[in-house]
Formats: structure tokens, sequence, C-alpha cells
């Protein structure tokens, strides 16, 4: 059965072949792509693709796709993810989103992301959903406020896959606690 979450503007669904053509440009925007490592090729974002569909097939959630009805059929994603590295607060359930420019301010990700967390919440049965970022992507910091999530200074850490001095490699980290308003 295919997976869809439908809030009032926005569907998060499963990821579709079709998805991908738009998927590829959007990871080769200088802009998308400032608070990462770089853009991606076709290649590169083709091979994250096939990470995050590999992941819902492992643990039942993933970053899903974001369609916007009537704007976009595929505007980027947001969703649910287990980390994959060691720091302090791994093992943990990530939420994360990433958005084409054309669908930036808008609220989408919020309201996504709300969804996200209920599911995860609700139907996952997770106790607690981090967010994070590198310090200076204030847009992604205020849909973490928005959505309710806090951040601790203490929890803040070094981005284990950039190289230390890396100008993005200090990172937030953001919690929200199960029933936490």
């Amino acid at each position: 059965m295919a997976f869809e979450l439908r809030g009032q503007r926005v569907i998060v669904r499963d990821w579709r072949d079709s998805d991908l053509p738009a998927w590829v440009a959007m990871n080769a925007d200088p802009e998308v792509r400032r608070y990462f490592n770089g853009t991606l090729s076709e290649e590169q974002a083709l091979g994250e693709a096939g990470r995050i569909r590999a992941h819902a097939e492992q643990h039942g959630f993933t970053f899903w796709a974001l369609e916007i009805p009537g704007v976009a059929d595929f505007a980027g994603f947001v969703g649910l993810l287990r980390t994959s590295y060691e720091t302090p607060f791994t093992p943990c359930v990530e939420i994360g989103w990433r958005l084409s420019r054309a669908t930036w301010g808008k609220g989408y990700a919020s309201e996504a992301a709300r969804l996200c967390l209920d599911y995860g919440f609700e139907q996952l049965g997770l106790d607690e959903i981090v967010a994070m970022t590198t310090v200076t992507n204030t847009p992604s910091r205020a849909v973490m406020e928005r959505i309710g999530m806090t951040r601790n200074p203490a929890d803040d850490f070094n981005h284990p896959f950039l190289e230390a001095g890396h100008p993005l490699q200090a990172h937030v980290l953001y919690r929200k606690r199960k029933g936490q308003p």
C-alpha cells in the first residue's frame, strides 16, 4: 500500500520514478544546496534518492516526496530518517526537508513537517525526533522553531562528515519530545 499523508496544501508520499528529473535539477541548484557541501551531479543525486528510497524499505519511513497539488508534482522531500553516523545524540530519528527554490517561503515545509512529526509520534511510537542543520541555515532553523522544536546550545556539534574548519561543520541540534506542544 502506498504511503501518503495529506495536509491542507501538501501531500507527503512515496517517491515515484517521475520525481527523479526534478530531484536531479533541484540538487544542481547552488541556492538549494547552499547549506550543503556543494551541488550534486546527476549520478550523485540519483544515488541519494536511491538511499532515501532504500531507507523506506528497511525502516518503513524515510524522507518522503513532497507534492503541492496545483503547484508542483514534486517539490522536494520532507520526512524522517535514522541517522547514519555517531554523535552524542545518536542513535536517533531526524526530521528533515529540502524543497525546490520555487516553493520556499510559503509554509509548505512547516505544514509537511508537522504531518511527519505527528506520524512519527503517533504511528511510529517515537519518543523524540531531532532536527539539525548548519549554524548559518536560518531558514531551516525557523522551520524547526515553527514546528515546536527547541534547541539547547549544549547539544550543538560538529558534523562528522565535514572536515575540521569547514565553514558548514558547526551544526545546531533541535529536539521535540512526544507530547511537547
